[in-house]
């Protein structure tokens, strides 16, 4: 997990305290980062390519798509990617790289869907389902908008490295329970409080099961090499340490 919590000497605090997750006003201090940064550009995304593999042709929902990198790269790909999130301040980012002719959509993943059955041979939700509390109604939904025989890829905050970087600040958490946990990203001057919640591996197996998938691969990888001498400690720390878990899971 990117380390963001560190306040720059330019740091400004808010005038009123932000709401917990306000991608809206983190929007472009977020993008500069998930675009160049090693956890999402040299690590995460590439990953999740990797997972998807030859995708041209597929219909593809990018669930929680931010500004659109992985839409990007998606299309690049040949795929025909719809893009959904919460933040209207990402979605606006979103638009400017990908042009009007972008299928871009304000929709909360705790909801219906505004899709119908069967609508995408694909669905990415890269980084978002440990926002959530409950995973049960969003992965029904999920599985609502596949296809049969389609895939959900999934990339998540590992559950024992959170685990882990909790124990070692001295806080008594439990692997096995799900719990609620924040942290405050500071970037572009601001500081937001981040909301979410680490679940062990089994109730994220049995959750994605109990919606009618098949888990197909469990994957813990490596940075790309490129990212060695860029970033040479985050290199040695993420290819000895995992921060992310990924899943795909069939869709039968």
């Amino acid at each position: 997990m990117a380390d963001m919590s560190t306040v720059p000497e330019n740091h400004v605090e808010p005038a009123h305290p932000s709401r917990a997750n306000d991608y809206d006003n983190l929007a472009e201090a977020y993008a500069a980062e998930n675009e160049a940064g090693i956890a999402n550009a040299y690590y995460e995304r590439p990953a999740i390519l990797a997972l998807a593999g030859d995708v041209t042709g597929r219909r593809i929902l990018d669930a929680g798509c931010g500004s659109g990198p992985l839409f990007a790269a998606l299309r690049d790909r040949g795929a025909v990617v719809t893009g959904i999130d919460n933040s209207t301040g990402m979605l606006e980012l979103a638009r400017q790289r990908l042009g009007a002719g972008a299928d871009l959509r304000v929709a909360d993943l705790r909801n219906r869907l505004p899709f119908p059955d069967g609508a995408f041979d694909d669905v990415m939700a890269s980084l978002v389902l440990h926002y959530l509390e409950d995973w049960g109604p969003t992965l029904t939904e999920l599985r609502r908008v596949l296809t049969t025989g389609g895939r959900l890829i999934v990339s998540v905050d590992h559950p024992f490295a959170i685990h882990a970087i909790h124990r070692s600040a001295g806080r008594k958490t439990d692997y096995f329970a799900t719990y609620n946990w924040t942290e405050e990203w500071t970037m572009g001057g601001l500081t937001v409080p981040m909301s979410f919640w680490n679940r062990p591996m089994h109730a994220m197996t049995d959750a994605f099961t109990a919606a009618g998938f098949r888990l197909a691969v469990i994957s813990e990888p490596q940075p790309v090499p490129a990212a060695r001498e860029l970033f040479p400690d985050e290199f040695r720390a993420l290819a000895t340490s995992p921060s992310f878990l990924f899943f795909v899971l069939d869709a039968d």
